[in-house]
């Protein structure tokens, strides 16, 4: 992306609204998925999600910094579940706490931040490309 283009806040905030009530959905729709689907549908979407965010919050950042950001941060947030102790345990038992912070370390769930960050990636690429021709 180029520096001269920057991100519009209002359309980055409704994309990271929509992510999250697809999110919600797919917990609530689970039994509509195959079981692999559900596996993964949630955590690329909260990678997807989390792009969005950080598009959001830097907005006249180009998107491979965006994109590190993201990794970065949900790769952070995987690998802080390897900690265990009572305070963090239990937050993580909370509703909120749990769909933020997780609740154990997988290998796949890295995979699946990465999945849904080059998703957004992929639809800012298309965002950018569609606002040019206009």
């Amino acid at each position: 992306m180029p520096l001269s283009v920057k991100r519009d806040a209002f359309r980055y905030l409704f994309l990271v609204i929509t992510v999250m009530i697809l999110g919600l959905c797919s917990r609530r729709f689970s039994i509509f998925f195959p079981s692999w689907v559900n596996l993964y549908l949630g955590d690329v979407l909260w990678g997807l999600m989390i792009f969005f965010l950080c598009g959001f919050a830097f907005k006249a950042s180009e998107t491979r910094v965006v994109t590190v950001r993201a990794l970065l941060f949900s790769f952070g947030i995987e690998f802080s579940q390897l900690y265990h102790s009572q305070w963090i345990d239990s937050l993580r038992k909370t509703r909120i706490g749990g769909l933020i912070l997780g609740y154990g370390f997988l290998w796949s769930d890295l995979v699946s931040y990465a999945v849904g960050i080059g998703v957004g990636v992929l639809i800012e690429r298309y965002m950018f490309q569609y606002i040019k021709k206009r």
